[in-house]
């Protein structure tokens, strides 16, 4: 999914249009939860993975110091990954939570 039809996504997940007379499409909550949870999930595996590659890169600095410098670096561009990565994840978690009003929310109408 690219990531301008995620945003998209986000943004109209809970409104319903009318294209040419038509009824309002019906959200599929469900649907819309799992989608979040699923992409919380894969926000936390980039974090566990980047943080696995950081540490690593970090123990080759201290068992390569010819090459320290450059294994420093990919050491910090992993930590920033896995801060991305964290963030993703809290992202998604917030939309996964709002996704549980909605359905809870049209459920009991």
């Amino acid at each position: 999914m690219s990531l301008e039809h995620h945003h998209h996504r986000h943004h109209n997940m809970f409104s319903q249009h009318k294209e040419n007379n038509e009824k309002p499409s019906t959200v599929d909550y469900k649907k819309d939860l799992k989608h979040h949870k699923h992409m919380e999930h894969l926000g936390k595996l980039g974090v566990a993975a980047a943080s696995a590659y950081a540490l690593h890169e970090k123990h080759q600095a201290k068992k390569d110091p010819e090459h320290a410098h450059k294994h420093k670096i990919k050491e910090e561009i992993a930590m920033t990954a896995a801060v991305a990565s964290a963030g993703f994840a809290l992202h998604e978690h917030h939309h996964n939570k709002q996704a549980k009003k909605e359905a809870k929310r049209h459920h009991h109408h």
